[in-house]
């Protein structure tokens, strides 16, 4: 095994405890370390970080579930429209992304390029949403028609296939604020809706991809394990200034990857 593979092994490991300790977040760095890092492709980044944030996904169901805080019945309702979405986008819309989107002068974009600047942007969403998470009231719950449930998990769907992360921190205010959930509760109930997600879009890419079941499987098991170190140290930790930095880092990583993507000739 080579040196950069086993700093990858271990990066895996320190996703899964940013997760566990903090109880999202840390998933949206698989793509990154997987292309940067590991030099995979990204659509082939992205469908194993589906997979990845997937089964860590149903660990941390696991884990709340004994705490009594998901919300089944909720999240399926949500669930229903994002997977439809997930896997359409990646059985069929990622696929037949043209590998040249457009050139102008001198300047290609190139499909691998749009989907990591398009991931860099979610990312400085995400950092936003941890840098600000300052907010310790609950926003009053106002019923919405399911149609527009049902729009929204269509578009966070669509992104979840795309970027190949999980989208918490767009289905946990959605979940607050049109279900009525405390925002424990929809932390955990969030967590349902991301493993279905991940795992149908992940299936829809069997299709289409050649997958590395012993390079997936033991770096999914090297997450799950963080996870697990991590929800044991959350009990000594205040996750609050945690996440605000751990946002920053998000910020840097987001700009670093449009500079670098942007850059290339």
């Amino acid at each position: 095994m080579e040196i950069i593979e086993i700093v990858g092994f271990i990066g895996a490991f320190v996703i899964g405890t940013v997760l566990g300790l903090l109880g999202g977040g840390g998933s949206i760095l698989t793509v990154p370390l997987l292309v940067y890092l590991l030099s995979y492709n990204p659509i082939i980044a992205t469908s194993y970080s589906l997979f990845v944030v997937g089964s860590s996904s149903v660990v941390g169901v696991i884990q709340k579930q004994r705490e009594k805080l998901v919300d089944f019945k909720t999240g399926l309702a949500f669930s229903f429209p994002s997977f439809l979405a997930v896997y359409a986008s990646r059985r069929y819309l990622v696929p037949n992304i043209p590998n040249e989107i457009f050139t102008l002068f001198d300047f290609t974009l190139t499909k691998n390029m749009a989907i990591m600047v398009f991931f860099a942007i979610i990312m400085l969403v995400a950092a936003a949403s941890m840098i600000n998470n300052n907010k310790t009231h609950e926003t009053p719950f106002t019923k919405q028609p399911y149609y527009k449930t049902f729009i929204q998990g269509l578009i966070i769907g669509t992104t979840t296939g795309l970027i190949g992360a999980g989208g918490g921190f767009l289905y946990v205010p959605a979940l607050v604020l049109w279900a009525g959930l405390t925002m424990k509760k929809a932390v955990a109930t969030s967590l349902v809706i991301i493993a279905i997600n991940s795992i149908i879009g992940f299936i829809g890419d069997l299709h289409t991809l050649d997958i590395e079941w012993v390079f997936l499987l033991s770096f999914s098991g090297l997450t799950i394990f963080g996870i697990l170190v991590g929800g044991y140290f959350s009990k000594f930790i205040s996750n609050k200034e945690l996440k605000k930095w751990f946002g920053f880092f998000i910020l840097v990583m987001a700009i670093y990857i449009i500079i670098k993507e942007v850059s290339q000739k």
